[in-house]
């Protein structure tokens, strides 16, 4: 019996041990054993990017000719929220002919935190509890009830027709 309790004891540690393992998963663009790509500017295009990098990650937004390679490793612990651990982005920007021009590479400590605006439009009357929602309606009769005037089904408003 105390040879049980201890093999479950052992198990209960175990598997708390286990679920205390960080979980790291990898987006976007895998970079080969870590190493940034070679890119020369003047010599490469972007139909030799195309065929030694694959697609961009992302093309920018205003112009065509900036082409963004993003990687991310993020790291989730337990039940807590995902933390990003390491990111790179290599910008490529290429000039009419499709040149490369230039190479930037950014990491996790060049990005900014951007704040967003919380703005709500007012609307007009008042918020509806949860039980006015389900008991408003109970005691009202549909419009037209008395007079033969409802609505047809489907809510076709026209006219009643006597066949």
């Amino acid at each position: 019996m105390t040879r049980t309790r201890f093999a479950a004891a052992i198990a209960l540690c175990a598997a708390g041990l286990a679920a205390c393992t960080p979980t790291l998963r990898n987006h976007g663009y895998a970079y080969v054993n870590g190493e940034t790509p070679v890119i020369t500017p003047g010599q490469d295009t972007q139909s030799s990017l195309l065929s030694r990098l694959g697609n961009p990650s992302t093309v920018g937004v205003f112009e065509d000719d900036t082409w963004y390679y993003i990687s991310t490793t993020r790291e989730t612990l337990a039940y807590q929220l995902p933390q990003t651990r390491e990111r790179r982005i290599l910008a490529v920007e290429f000039d009419d002919a499709g040149m490369v021009t230039a190479v930037e590479e950014y990491g996790l400590d060049d990005g900014r935190r951007v704040n967003l605006v919380r703005r709500e439009t007012p609307t007009r009357g008042r918020e509806l509890t949860f039980l006015e929602q389900v008991l408003g309606n109970i005691g009202r009769l549909p419009a037209g009830s008395f007079t033969g005037e409802e609505n047809l089904p489907g809510g076709a408003g026209g006219p009643r027709r006597d066949d």
